[in-house]
C-alpha cells in the first residue's frame, strides 16, 4: 500500500519541503479507509476528551493495509497527529486510538503489557 502521490505534488518534492496541506491531501486521497478510522477517533477524542479507540478488524487485507500504512510510517503518522492534534497509538494491526497528549493512559496503552494482554489467537496472522 502506497501512496498516490499526484505528480505535480512529486515535482515539488522533488525540488524543496512541500507543506502539510499537501501533504494531508495526498494521505485522504491515497489511504481513504485509514482516513475515516483515524479521523474518527480523532472526533471521538475531542468529545471525550482524553482517550478515544476503534477496535473493530478491518473488512479486507486492502483496509489493513491502509491503517498499517499509516501508521507505520513516522511522516504520516507525524502529518496526521498534526492535522488531527492529537496523539496515536496502534495495536494488533488495527486497533488505532487517539490521546490528546502522552499520559499514564498512553505510556499503559503502549505498553508491553497491554500488548500482550490484547493478543488472542484470531489476531495472530493478521
Amino acid at each position: 500500500m502506497s501512496l498516490n502521490v499526484p505528480t505535480a505534488l512529486l515535482e515539488r518534492a522533488e525540488t524543496g519541503p512541500v507543506d502539510d496541506a499537501e501533504f494531508i491531501a495526498c494521505i485522504r486521497e491515497s489511504l481513504p479507509y485509514a482516513w475515516q478510522i483515524i479521523s474518527g477517533v480523532a472526533a471521538d477524542l475531542h468529545t471525550t476528551g482524553d482517550f478515544a479507540d476503534h477496535s473493530v478488524p478491518p473488512p479486507s487485507e486492502a483496509e489493513r493495509g491502509q491503517l498499517l500504512r499509516a501508521l507505520a510510517s513516522d511522516a504520516i503518522r507525524g502529518g496526521l497527529e498534526r492535522h488531527f492534534g492529537v496523539v496515536l497509538a496502534f495495536q494488533n494491526c488495527h486497533r488505532v486510538a487517539a490521546f490528546a497528549e502522552k499520559t499514564d493512559r498512553y505510556h499503559a496503552f503502549v505498553s508491553p503489557r497491554a500488548q500482550l494482554l490484547n493478543q488472542s489467537p484470531e489476531l495472530r496472522d493478521c
